[in-house]
């Protein structure tokens, strides 16, 4: 869709620079700049939305606290089995 709206622009930046009306070329120009700023702005969001991480995988903080209790369970039970030797 970006190039799409890429083609758009660079097609009203033609009509621009060949109509003799002033209007159209102000239209012209406007729908241009819009265009091109829109396509720059739909790239930008694949690209952020292709790095970022899918929020279901994420861990709910209640269960982020449960295995952060458990690994200090562990950790508690290994340091006592090592003194105990």
């Amino acid at each position: 869709m970006p190039w799409l709206l890429f083609a758009l622009a660079l097609t009203a930046l033609a009509v621009a620079f060949k109509t003799p009306s002033v209007a159209l070329l102000v239209t012209c120009l406007l729908l241009a700049l819009g265009a091109g700023l829109t396509g720059v702005m739909q790239l930008l969001a694949r690209r952020v939305e292709s790095r970022s991480r899918d929020e279901g995988l994420m861990l709910h903080p209640d269960e982020l606290r449960r295995l952060r209790e458990q690994a200090e369970a562990r950790k508690r039970a290994a340091a006592n089995t090592d003194t105990a030797h």
